[in-house]
Formats: C-alpha cells, structure tokens, sequence
C-alpha cells in the first residue's frame, strides 16, 4: 500500500477474549506489531479502537455485555483505562509514543470542535505519535447507541486527509454469501456500490460484544471512497499481509 497517512480501526471481538469479557493482551501487542512496522516504513497511523466498554466487563464481574445505557457507560469508564494503558505498553516495545483521543460524533459535527480534534491530530501525527482514538462511551450516549466505530473511523480519515482506511474485524473479507454458508465466496474488490445490491450483508461480529456489522463496514467504505480514499477490509491474522498487497481481504477503491 502506497498511502503516507493510514487510518486502522479494530473491533471489539478482535481485542477481547472468549465471549468478548476480557481484552486479549496477544492480540493487541499483534496490532502494535504491525503498526510499528508501517511506523518503520515511514507512514503516518491513526489507530480507532473499540473494545472499551469490554474490557471493562470482567473487572466488573459481568459475563455479558450490558444492554442498559448507565452500565455500558460505566464498564466503558473503567476498560478504557485499561485499554489504554494496554496499548501504550505493547507501543513502548517500539519506542513508539501512544496518545489517547476521545471523541464523540458531537465533537466530528461541530466546526469548532472538528477544527480542534483536527489541530491535535496533526500535531501528534508531526511529533511522530501513535494517536489512539474511541469514542468517549461514557459520555457520548449517541455513540453507543450507533455503535459505530467504522463511521467514526471514516470520518476520521476524512478530517485527517489519510489515503487509506483499514477496518480489522472478525471477518477476513466481504462475502457475496455468509461466511460460514457453503459456496460462499470472498469478494476482493469493490469499484461499484451497487454491485453489493444483491449480497447478504451479515449483522454484528460472532463474540456478541461488537456493535457494528457489515453493514456499518460498507458504509464507512462509501464515506471513505467518496473523500478520494480506498479502504481495506480484513482480519487481524491477515492484516499484515493485506498491508502489503497480497490478495486478502476485500479492497474499496476510490471514485
């Protein structure tokens, strides 16, 4: 992949363990990894992450994820600690700085905010900074009720200019078929929207603690095509590969 300015965003069922109630240390410092060798190759990362609102369920002793707006908020305030602190450990592995942004779709909308968040970034991004961004769950109750951190990530890459988005989920790629349905096959290419028509788009991942699903994922591809961007759909076994073209996941390629 040939972008400077790179976008990744990983969903909760890649970072957390068996049934999403706890983060997954291998897979984060298997995230880090590969980020620090695009860091090598001189390329610009912002990372969105989920994962929050789980890696706050087992402290809290819950073996499900929350359906009450009050308890979500509160396993968020007490994983994002954990998350963060997480990440910055595998990013010093690296000699990598990691920072923490926490945004709401409020703060994307508003001129003053969005110029703001816009200003931070790109000086993280200058003083050589991993920025790691999610959405502020425990206090943007319109977010978690979206669920929707592949819009977020879009409109993320397109306050930041990046050339390229990368959503790591559970699944490898875009099917024209579930997945798990016999005479599924991967789809490696999307030029055209409207040859998805007549595709079964399947919902949220298999651990039960995502909130998005295919559905969110195309439409995070259409924002970040529209803006001039391609985006990359992918799992994280085969993200490293896919970052360096190798015919895996599912590519969207700009208008």
């Amino acid at each position: 992949m040939d972008a400077k300015r790179i976008v990744i965003k990983v969903g909760s069922s890649t970072l957390t363990g068996s049934a999403g109630t706890s983060l997954n240390s291998a897979a984060v410092a298997q995230l880090v990894d590969v980020v620090a060798r695009l860091k090598e190759s001189n390329k610009e990362v912002i990372v969105v992450t989920s994962a929050a609102i789980a890696a706050g369920m087992a402290p809290l002793g819950l073996t499900e994820r929350p359906t009450d707006l009050a308890t979500q908020q509160a396993s968020a305030s007490v994983g994002q600690g954990l998350l963060i602190a997480k990440y910055s450990e595998e990013f010093s592995r690296h000699n990598i700085v990691a920072s923490q942004v926490l945004v709401t779709g409020d703060d994307l909308a508003r001129d003053t905010h969005k110029e703001n968040a816009k200003r931070t970034l790109m000086r993280l991004l200058e003083l050589g900074v991993v920025p790691i961004i999610n959405e502020n769950d425990s206090v943007g109750t319109e977010e978690i009720r979206l669920g929707d951190n592949d819009r977020l990530a879009a409109l993320v890459l397109e306050l930041v200019g990046a050339q390229l988005l990368v959503l790591v989920s559970d699944i490898d790629a875009l099917y024209d078929a579930p997945p798990s349905q016999a005479g599924s096959n991967r789809i490696a290419k999307v030029t055209n929207f409207a040859e998805l028509n007549d595709i079964q788009i399947g919902g949220s991942g298999s651990s039960g603690v995502g909130s998005g699903g295919m559905v969110t994922k195309i439409q995070a591809a259409e924002i970040a095509t529209a803006s001039g961007a391609s985006m990359l759909l992918t799992d994280l076994a085969h993200l490293a590969d896919a970052l360096s073209g190798k015919d895996v996941g599912t590519i969207f390629t700009s208008k």
